[in-house]
């Protein structure tokens, strides 16, 4: 969305058809290999758009890791952008209509993109970003590498943004950090965010990812609890349920920690929904680290959940770590954890089935010409309706589910 409001400033036409496009950008992620490799098989079938006059890019996080090295490898590609330099996209295209070809990967601790009309996507919801960069040094991770140190907007800032939205017809936002809950700009905290764009006339909904365990202060628990806005859904990584892997990983809180943790935000929101992030097959990991995240799945009982078989990522310190756990057995934890979460959160929907809730119509769904819709928990419902209802709040009873997914009907 910032890209295509730099862009459309500079007089350009979004278009979907690569064979029409002047300018041919690809947005990448980092964090997994699997990622990189599909960037890269993307990258190949692109070349044949390769023509005088057709600039092609590579922008974010792989590109920031990377640099250099993707000129080096891709010889049709004549950028190369990391997260922070977008401002510089215009220049770098009139480089590449001259036959130049750059890497700008340089951290700029002060960019927040402020000012930069976004075109957005999404009529009826949208991203807000209030922190970029990470502080902490998870071992597997390599988004301190891609994104740089921690770093947070102003809170009027954040403010100013929502409060557009708003007069765009917005009426759910979602707050975006790599550690959101540790939020801080000036005396401002993430307490106070919560409380000042829960506050702002006209928006309904507040949600926020992802937040870190340890930094859920007394403070961001009683906001969350006493800010109506605030959704009653949490997603909590743990990646673990070994405290002796968490330390491996280099996450700063223990498995009875992250128990606290869940307990104290249950305490104060009842109906809460807790999601979560796990990795499998960390170096190290043996059968009985494993058995302990089942057992934590069970223990927390989450409602849903993403699974990860861990990958191996250059410059970071898991790699250096002994007993990396072979593919196959990687495969078979990953196989269980999807069984064992699935049929926990199979159990709690079916719970749900003929109780009453308030959904936020999104659009179409993908299936027979239904209404895709969202409660407050962050459950998806299909329902059938005009497609009018798009960006209304419907009350639905919840006639079924898939185990993942219901079915609703409008209570008139």
């Amino acid at each position: 969305e910032t890209v295509f409001g730099l862009l459309g400033c500079e007089g350009y036409d979004r278009t979907e058809d690569p064979s029409q496009a002047d300018l041919i950008l690809i947005n990448t992620c980092a964090v997994r290999e699997s990622a990189e490799r599909r960037v890269f098989g993307r990258l190949g079938e692109l070349r044949r758009y390769k023509r005088p006059g057709v600039v092609i890019g590579v922008l974010g996080c792989m590109a920031q890791r990377l640099g250099k090295r993707l000129l080096d490898a891709e010889k049709h590609v004549d950028l190369v952008l990391g997260p922070d330099g977008y401002r510089l996209l215009p220049q770098l295209v009139a480089a590449g209509d001259r036959g130049e070809r750059n890497a700008d990967v340089g951290f700029r601790s002060l960019e927040h993109y402020e000012g930069v009309p976004r075109q957005r996507s999404d009529a009826v919801r949208a991203f807000v970003t209030v922190q970029r960069g990470c502080n902490y040094r998870c071992t597997f991770c390599v988004v301190p590498m891609t994104r740089g140190r921690e770093r947070s907007r102003n809170l009027t800032d954040v403010v100013r943004e929502v409060e557009t939205l708003v007069g765009q017809g917005v009426t759910e936002v979602t707050l975006l950090g790599q550690t959101v809950n540790s939020y801080r700009a000036g005396e401002a905290d993430f307490a106070d965010l919560l409380r000042a764009v829960g506050g702002t006339a006209g928006i309904r909904r507040v949600r926020f990812t992802s937040p870190y365990p340890s930094d859920f202060t007394g403070r961001v628990v009683e906001a969350i609890a006493v800010v109506p806005e605030v959704c009653e859904h949490v997603h909590l990584p743990v990646q673990s349920g070994s405290s002796r892997i968490l330390k491996r990983m280099g996450r700063r809180y223990t498995r009875d920690d992250f128990v606290r943790c869940v307990a104290r935000l249950r305490a104060a929101v009842p109906a809460i929904a807790i999601t979560t992030d796990v990795i499998v097959g960390f170096p190290g990991e043996t059968e009985d680290d494993f058995e302990e995240t089942i057992s934590l799945l069970h223990e927390v009982g989450f409602d849903d959940a993403f699974t990860f078989k861990h990958s191996p990522r250059d410059g970071t310190a898991a790699l250096r770590l002994p007993d990396h756990v072979p593919e196959q057995v990687k495969g078979e934890r990953l196989d269980r954890t999807i069984q064992t979460v699935r049929a926990i959160a199979s159990k709690k929907n079916l719970g749900l089935v003929d109780t009453i809730d308030e959904v936020l119509v999104e659009g179409i769904a993908r299936r027979g010409g239904l209404l895709q819709a969202r409660t407050r928990s962050h459950r998806v419902v299909l329902l059938e309706g005009p497609e009018a209802w798009v960006g209304s709040y419907v009350d639905v009873r919840l006639t079924g589910t898939t185990g993942a997914t219901f079915t609703g009907v409008p209570i008139s």
